[in-house]
């Protein structure tokens, strides 16, 4: 019989490999270019930006697609697609993410 210290620490490997596995698939590459939030300036943007800073201003002057979503973090609701050398406001959106 295993123990359960065992089975965590079997557990936690398991989950460890998966979120490397997961994590190894998304390129590591930035998008070139700037992204703007708000007046904040981020070169070759690749991740997720946050702001407290209400209406949400997305400039895109990157060569990718940036995703407005409702909370920090980049978590709950899609709100928006802010596409290459757009600009876009959302009054709801607290976070930008470029792959």
């Amino acid at each position: 019989m295993i123990g359960t210290h065992v089975k965590r620490t079997l557990a936690a490997l398991a989950l460890t490999s998966a979120t490397t596995l997961t994590l190894g698939a998304v390129p590591a590459q930035a998008a070139k270019g700037v992204l703007v939030i708000n007046g904040t300036e981020f070169h070759n943007p690749v991740g997720c930006f946050d702001t407290d800073r209400w209406p949400l201003v997305v400039d895109n002057r990157t060569d990718g697609p940036g995703y407005v979503f409702s909370d920090p973090g980049c978590t709950g609701n899609f709100v928006m697609v802010v596409e290459e050398g757009r600009r876009e406001t959302s009054e709801i959106g607290q976070s930008v993410y470029l792959r």
